[in-house]
């Protein structure tokens, strides 16, 4: 298993790159978190920091597959880096003003959020041109979502252990700063300068017009919910047991667990159409996420914590093998920002959902809105089970549109 990820990483600018997107991504690992403590260290409640969690999601949601269409017409450098850059200044705003005035940290929020670059769905647009092999380009989906998890893994605890010697100004000043630093690494490389889109159709709606496509965003969505929620929960459950670390150790657990899950699922090659491996995957999300709202001491809630990562890296995984069955050709960083997106509403929807429930309901009702989410993905897959058996629509879609599909990886290759 080593082996095998040591040899992708070997490969010329795969270690560069994928280093560089995971620092440049930190800020979005982090910056719940990030929010919820400054938030609160000024006097805020767990709804107001919520909220402002929850509108740095929703522009970063709306603007990944804006930047990503972007990026597919004019390249990754021209846009990525000064979209990281505008980013980090919303970051640097807020952390100077804190939530007062109100106005004021809405709109650096909503700066920050509107321009991450879009480097996840960037990465696995690069992924084939450096590669060059299906297979590798397989195990490197797997590899992308294991690794990215160290984000949840590293992020909270460096998040909490720079509050505790600093404050917690200057952790939102630090992710506004690797994120400018990973960006750079990224643009500046040579698969980065040198990539360009496939051509694409005339059409507005993009990858969106392949129905499966949609019918992944729509389950990804309440994997987001479940995201979302769990950062407010974690904090609320820290404060209710002693503060300090514990919120730290609760997110890093659930990102160790991802890990650990996604490595081993991209060790070896799966039976089946990914279609309905993401279905099977989907079910042991849901079902390790229900028993958070038990929350018992926190040795327990911790090893529970890391239950629940266990199948979100594969889930994660298998869905980006998907859309790249599904996705016109021309679409690539816009169809995987697509999944960004989903994911960042939906988180935006789960931050804004449990500081609430938590407040008003105690700390098992914020987890409560996490299982929610899991088992509600769970359902839109299997509701639309017959768009994700039909990736050839893709080959439809790109036949009518443009005359044709363009050379490169094939349409029906599985995991």
């Amino acid at each position: 298993m080593a082996a095998g990820y040591g040899d992708l990483l070997r490969t010329r600018y795969a270690g560069r790159l994928l280093g560089g997107t995971l620092i440049g991504r930190l800020p979005n690992a982090t910056a719940a978190l990030c929010i919820v403590l400054l938030t609160r260290s000024e006097g805020g409640s767990y709804s107001l920091a919520g909220s402002l969690g929850a509108l740095y999601g929703l522009g970063t949601a709306i603007g990944q597959p804006l930047l990503g269409r972007i990026v597919d017409r004019y390249g990754q450098p021209r846009v990525m880096l000064p979209a990281a850059v505008l980013s980090a200044a919303g970051m640097v705003l807020f952390a100077l003003i804190g939530p007062d005035p109100l106005p004021v940290a809405c709109a650096a929020m909503a700066v920050a959020g509107l321009f991450t670059p879009p480097l996840e769905g960037g990465l696995r647009a690069l992924w084939p041109g450096v590669l060059k092999s299906e297979d590798r380009l397989h195990a490197a989906y797997a590899l992308d979502a294991a690794a990215q998890e160290l984000l949840f893994t590293i992020g909270p605890v460096l998040v909490t252990g720079l509050v505790a010697v600093a404050s917690e100004t200057a952790a939102v000043l630090w992710i506004a700063a690797v994120g400018v630093v990973g960006a750079l690494g990224v643009v500046t490389a040579p698969p980065s300068r040198e990539w360009r889109a496939e051509p694409r159709a005339a059409d507005w709606l993009g990858p969106l017009r392949a129905p499966g496509l949609r019918a992944l965003i729509g389950c990804l969505f309440f994997v987001g919910v479940a995201l979302g929620s769990i950062a407010v929960a974690a904090v609320a459950y820290g404060d209710v047991h002693g503060g300090g670390m514990v919120n730290g150790y609760l997110l890093s657990a659930l990102g160790l667990g991802a890990l650990i899950g996604g490595v081993t699922y991209g060790a070896r090659t799966w039976p089946g159409t990914p279609e309905r491996r993401l279905r099977v995957l989907t079910v042991g999300l849901a079902v390790c996420y229900a028993p958070l709202v038990l929350v018992p001491g926190v040795v327990a809630m911790t090893v529970l914590s890391g239950l629940a990562g266990v199948f979100l890296a594969p889930v994660l995984a298998c869905a980006f093998v998907v859309v790249d069955r599904h996705a016109p050709s021309g679409t690539v960083t816009e169809a995987f920002s697509w999944l960004v997106t989903a994911i960042g509403v939906g988180a935006s929807l789960g931050t804004a959902a449990a500081g609430p429930a938590a407040q008003f309901g105690g700390v098992a009702a914020g987890f409560a809105v996490a299982a929610g989410g899991g088992f509600i993905a769970l359902a839109v897959l299997i509701a639309t089970a017959r768009f994700l058996a039909s990736p050839n629509l893709k080959t439809e879609l790109e036949k009518d549109r443009i005359g044709g599909v363009e050379p490169g990886f094939s349409t029906t290759h599985q995991a």
